[in-house]
């Protein structure tokens, strides 16, 4: 129901990413680079994001799946570090993220004489993901509502509205800056706070906190200009 301005009230939803197995596997270099050609994108972005909604991922040394494998089952350090710098959220589409992944795959074979083959039980499988979106009883009608829900959400909603709603929209913005750009400009200052947060080496919880922070002090100070 709208308020009495006319605005929709932003509605909180939580999700979780289903695993699929794709059947394919890959022992070495080579192999995860031709899969990787032609693998459905939900494989790129499960590789990349869905660590975030496992229930282990706490400050992981490396963040994305492809990194991890080749540093602990290839033992290769150098392509494990170039793929951990990787950042998703630089990209305008899985397609390019596809491209660079194996861009910086096809490079290290090129370099290397010998390639490491991983144990057969440490293959790498790809897993295509599938989200799945669920209601919550959280709802606010005002944006300065903002900093009182925010703490109270669960981080898998904080995935849903700043991270995966990137991929769900053209323009490619959270959800929490869609809804405020409804007001006629006149949060721009936090539009653009927003867009500066880069989701994504950062834990859940700590992305929670920064929005949490970030809300806070914006309406904090609105509030006291307000009075002036």
């Amino acid at each position: 129901m709208k308020n009495e301005t006319g605005r929709e009230p932003f509605a909180f939803k939580d999700c979780t990413l289903a695993a699929i197995a794709t059947g394919k596997r890959a022992q070495n270099l080579r192999e995860l680079r031709d899969h990787l050609m032609h693998v459905d994108t939900g494989c790129i972005y499960y590789h990349f994001w869905g660590g975030r909604l496992r229930p282990q991922f706490d400050e992981p040394e490396f963040n994305n799946d492809f990194a991890a494998w080749c540093k602990h089952a290839l033992r290769d350090d150098i392509v494990a570090e170039r793929l951990s710098v990787v950042d998703p959220t630089g990209f305008a589409s899985m397609e390019d993220l596809r491209n660079e992944v194996i861009e910086i795959l096809e490079e290290r074979l090129y370099e290397r004489e010998f390639i490491p083959w991983a144990k057969t039980d440490e293959q790498f499988s790809l897993i295509r993901s599938q989200i799945v979106v669920f209601a919550t009883p959280h709802t606010i009608s005002e944006p300065e509502q903002l900093p009182e829900i925010i703490p109270h959400v669960s981080t898998s909603s904080i995935f849903y509205h700043f991270i995966d709603a990137r991929r769900r929209t053209p323009d490619r913005k959270d959800d929490f800056s869609t809804w405020l750009e409804g007001l006629n400009g006149k949060h721009a200052k936090l539009l653009a706070r927003l867009a500066d947060v880069d989701p994504y080496f950062v834990t859940l919880s700590d992305l929670r906190g920064q929005l949490t922070g970030l809300f806070t002090e914006y309406f904090a100070h609105e509030h006291t200009e307000g009075r002036l």
